[in-house]
């Protein structure tokens, strides 16, 4: 096989994951559903889409930062083109779009690590506000969920496409140790500082909204151990605002309603405003 023909093959893969290679530099570029940036802070490569008006370290106007929604898991194919339609209305409702590609790390210390660095990048250096809405689609619920229970005073509300809430339901206490630096018994010992399930006080004691939809025949993330068990026990806590639809007879997959939810992009501009 040729040089030109590896070449070649190459590019094909990284487009089948959401990659592309500039030709003259051989530098990776992000492919994201809307136009955006991508840029490097420490070891992890992150993205922002930026409404029109939202410069590079600046708010939207004089005195105003930048509303955002922190998006997960940003991988080498996520966002993808299901995200595209949301996207757009958060753009022209002003909202800025940003994630950074902690890797598969269900939500480890060393993701919330990476994802600490984000938010002090957007909001110490690039005129961003103080508490986005954040959003975790599959795994990314993981993420998200962990980030916020330790940051509850930085966030302005939660939602999530078929969040995994649940270590223990996904991807299961054997797979997650390894991102973790942990044995599958040392991670069960310690559930309750690192499982987004049993660390739902401080988000429950600051009110954070939450808004889920989550089909019930899903059977890579089940419903009932993830957002129902995730609604029930905000309640519990006496969280206040949950908002669960369950498309019924819908499962883990790209289905459009799942992505194209008027209710769900209306929740994120309300709190993403304020």
């Amino acid at each position: 096989m040729n040089l030109l023909t590896r070449f070649v093959l190459l590019l094909g893969l990284l487009a089948c994951v959401g990659v592309s290679v500039d030709a003259q530099s051989g530098a990776r570029q992000k492919t994201l559903p809307v136009p955006g940036e991508t840029l490097q802070i420490g070891e992890y490569e992150a993205f922002i889409i930026r409404p029109a008006g939202a410069g590079v370290g600046a708010g939207m106007g004089a005195g105003r930062r930048t509303p955002w929604v922190w998006y997960a898991p940003t991988l080498p194919g996520l966002p993808d083109q299901e995200e595209r339609w949301m996207f757009e209305r958060w753009v022209k409702a002003g909202i800025a779009i940003a994630g950074i590609d902690v890797g598969e790390s269900y939500g480890s210390p060393d993701g919330r690590a990476g994802f600490t660095a984000l938010y002090r990048e957007l909001t110490e250096r690039r005129g961003f506000a103080s508490k986005p809405v954040l959003l975790g689609r599959s795994r990314g619920g993981l993420m998200t969920l962990n980030w916020a229970a330790e940051n509850a005073d930085k966030v302005a509300a939660w939602a999530g496409i078929y969040p995994v809430c649940n270590l223990v339901s996904y991807p299961g206490l054997a797979k997650a140790s390894g991102a973790y630096g942990l044995t599958p018994r040392q991670l069960e010992e310690t559930l309750d500082e690192h499982n987004p399930i049993d660390r739902l006080a401080d988000l429950a004691r600051a009110r954070v909204p939450l808004f889920m939809i989550h089909g019930d025949v899903d059977l890579i993330v089940p419903l009932e151990d993830n957002s129902q068990e995730l609604r029930s026990r905000y309640f519990a806590l006496g969280g206040g605002q949950v908002r669960l639809i369950v498309p019924r007879g819908q499962g883990h997959n790209r289905w459009p309603g799942f992505f194209q939810n008027q209710e769900l992009v209306d929740f994120v501009i309300e709190h993403a405003r304020r």
